[in-house]
């Protein structure tokens, strides 16, 4: 379905456009806004699709990966290998994260659009700025996983499924049969997702015709900044990236960059980093990297170190905050970096994983989750340059953790 929902999705972007800016050209500003709210009738809709299928796949797909993480290994890998997998994924995820949040409180590519907030979403935000430590830390906590799921309390659905994953893992077979459960949960999800969607062309054209309504083409230019400061951004998580693997592994790095140039250009045309995996672990293992390690770095790299799609997070929730005027304090900031390393981690192979987390994200700080639609249209362009970071990363952490264990080896052949 990729090449062809990729201009089905282009498609749609076009007609929205052109039909917004007809709209805008001959509407009155009072008609303009009553048609954008029959459009909204489509966009509605597919934010509640979105919202249905957070909390399950979310609480599976956590639980199905911490219980792997601890089952699918000895103790020996998960020892010495394993700690510094991990601890190479957490610098590098919060790294990301940082670099996202510095990027688009820099740039500020949405705070020209002064957009009315939703109806009801005032409130809301007034009372969020008020939380206290005290509140934060107890609300972590659920009541019940029943009344934290129905009402999407996304950092209490984290909490559980840590616990349950980490129970799974512990409990030998009576563990690993919920956590096939979870992962058959999350299977099902994943086609739920799939078909959910499906519907993005419907949901792009109308919100796109929406905005252009009302606010006319310079709603593009916008759209131009948002993009042109995300990928400048992951140039520079590129550079740094290289600059981490330089110091640790020396001038090899240059070969391991000019090795991977093949799957990273698969993963940016296709919008998978799944996809270039196997060519990803073929050349990895050319440069002289133990099978060993980049066998078991780059799985669990897949689900716990997508270093693109973590920073895209931060940079999209921040640039729908702008968009609405919406101040966010420093330390909300930290607390939604917190989050996202935790809720971004299991998501591989999910479709558009990316708008899952960040629409959970703006449910658990109050922001407008209308915002989403902002970003809808222009998201699968912004997939492509994520994917191959994602493939970048896990390259230099497979690179980085061979090296701490002494085993890389002399090139197979040169790597093309």
């Amino acid at each position: 379905m990729g090449g062809r929902f990729t201009r089905v999705i282009i498609g749609a972007m076009v007609a929205g456009i052109l039909l917004g800016f007809a709209l805008h050209q001959y509407l009155t500003p009072e008609d303009a806004k009553t048609v954008a709210g029959y459009f909204s009738i489509v966009t509605d809709v597919f934010l509640r699709l979105i919202r249905m299928i957070i909390a399950p796949l979310i609480f599976s797909t956590l639980v199905v990966g911490i219980a792997h993480l601890n089952q699918g290994s000895d103790h020996a890998a998960l020892g010495r290998v394993g700690l510094r997998t991990l601890a190479w994924f957490l610098t590098a995820s919060a790294v990301s994260l940082l670099l996202g949040l510095f990027m688009i409180n820099l740039l500020a590519p949405g705070a020209d659009l002064h957009l009315p907030l939703p109806e009801g979403h005032e409130a809301a935000i007034i009372q969020g700025a008020t939380l206290n430590i005290r509140d934060f830390v107890t609300h972590l906590v659920p009541r019940s996983i029943a009344e934290a799921m129905a009402q999407n309390e996304i950092l209490q659905i984290v909490v559980f499924s840590v616990f349950v994953g980490v129970a799974c893992a512990a409990t030998g077979q009576h563990g690993k049969v919920v956590s096939d459960f979870a992962n058959s949960v999350a299977n099902v999800m994943l086609k739920v997702t799939n078909y959910v969607m499906m519907a993005a062309p419907a949901a792009i054209f109308a919100a796109i015709s929406a905005v252009v309504t009302t606010q006319g083409l310079g709603i593009l230019v916008t759209y131009g900044k948002f993009m042109g400061g995300f990928y400048l951004s992951l140039l520079i998580l590129w550079a740094l990236l290289f600059g981490a693997g330089l110091l640790i592994v020396g001038p090899r790095i240059r070969n391991i960059f000019a090795a991977i140039r093949a799957p990273v250009l698969l993963a940016f045309s296709t919008a998978s980093s799944e996809a270039a995996y196997p060519r990803t672990l073929e050349q990895l293992e050319r440069c002289g990297i133990s099978k060993r390690i980049a066998s078991f770095v780059l799985p669990i790299g897949y689900s716990f170190n997508l270093d693109g799609s973590m920073m895209y997070c931060t940079f999209a929730v921040i640039f729908i905050a702008q968009a609405y005027g919406i101040a966010v304090p420093w330390t909300d900031q930290i607390s939604m970096l917190l989050l996202l390393m935790i809720t971004s981690k299991g998501m591989a192979g999910v479709p558009r994983a990316s708008l899952v987390v960040i629409a959970a994200t703006l449910v658990t700080f109050k922001l407008p989750e209308a915002g989403l639609l902002l970003i809808l249209g222009v998201d699968q362009f912004l997939d492509m340059g994520r994917s191959a970071t994602n493939v970048v990363g896990n390259a230099v952490a497979a690179t980085v953790v061979a090296k701490w264990e002494g085993e890389i080896k002399d090139p197979v052949r040169t790597a093309v």
